[in-house]
């Protein structure tokens, strides 16, 4: 008699309490979630928050097979942190206080995780989880006082870059006084919507393209001086067209200018990883011998 294999079977996940999760989730945080959404389609600086779950979600389907294969094992301290996000949610709504009450609902999902598929699970789906902390905007008041010390330091070294083409230029804190007008570095030029979305990045290079935690690390703290760079060189640039046509620092050559000084930087992250995987392996060659 031939003995028959038969398939190794697929674990089952609890649907039953997913969906009666994703239920109350849903009906817990739709009105944080509508202005969330709201915020990225209005807020220029947040525009890749539409882009931060589809990511995650692209993430954790690509892991499918292997969530299918771990067998799921409640936790019920994960109840612990749903409860802690449920409070963190009311005590937002109290005080009318966006930000915690979007970090609410990341918080309870992941306490779900938990609660539903155990620490296998979680551990799993730990990176993606964390991606979505990438889709709420940062508090008011430190989005303000990093914005003002950020248009500080372009309007800085952009002054050092113009004096070194010989271009006269006066700076007055963010303000630069050129020869045919004068150029206010705002708000939206201090760079930090290219430094939000560059960190977000950085992290979704470095797990689909480099397996070393030490430099993920490296690359996500290295778009922190890029981003800087690149803000200063686009002001610098600005100065600079303003000098053959004033009407090339607004409007249209502006914006697109920021787009092309934004790709630049991602090509200037990528060959910096490339630097780091070359100089890594001669390190590594030169050991072994």
């Amino acid at each position: 008699m031939t003995p028959v294999l038969e398939a190794p079977s697929k674990n089952k996940l609890p649907w039953a309490g997913i969906a009666w999760f994703g239920a109350l989730l849903v009906a817990c945080y739709a009105p944080v979630l509508r202005a969330l959404v709201r915020q990225w389609n209005n807020d220029p600086d947040m525009g890749h928050g539409f882009f931060v779950p589809l990511i995650a979600g692209y993430i954790i389907w690509q892991r499918r097979e292997e969530l299918a294969a771990v067998q799921p094992e409640p936790n019920w301290w994960g109840l612990v942190v749903v409860a802690w996000g449920g409070f963190q949610l009311v005590l937002a709504t109290l005080g009318a206080e966006l930000f915690t009450a979007r970090i609410a609902f990341v918080v309870t999902l992941v306490g779900i995780v938990w609660t539903l598929g155990g620490n296998v699970m979680l551990k799993k789906l730990a990176f993606p989880l964390f991606l979505l902390f990438f889709m709420v905007p940062i508090p008011a008041v430190i989005y303000s006082a990093a914005t003002f010390k950020l248009q500080i330091l372009a309007s800085q070294l952009a002054d050092g870059a113009l004096t070194v083409l010989s271009i006269p230029v006066l700076r007055e804190g963010n303000v630069l006084e050129l020869p045919n007008q004068k150029l206010s570095v705002v708000d939206a030029c201090s760079g930090i919507r290219s430094l939000l979305s560059l960190t977000f990045l950085s992290l979704v290079y470095g797990y689909f393209f480099e397996r070393r935690t030490w430099l993920r690390v490296v690359l996500f703290f290295s778009t922190i001086p890029i981003a800087i760079v690149a803000n200063a060189s686009r002001v610098t640039i600005t100065g600079i067209m303003t000098q053959v046509k004033a009407e090339l620092a607004e409007g249209f050559f502006h914006e697109a200018e920021g787009w092309v000084i934004f790709m630049v930087s991602l090509v200037i992250l990528i060959v910096w990883h490339q630097i780091l995987v070359r100089g890594s392996n001669f390190v590594t060659a030169r050991r072994s011998r």
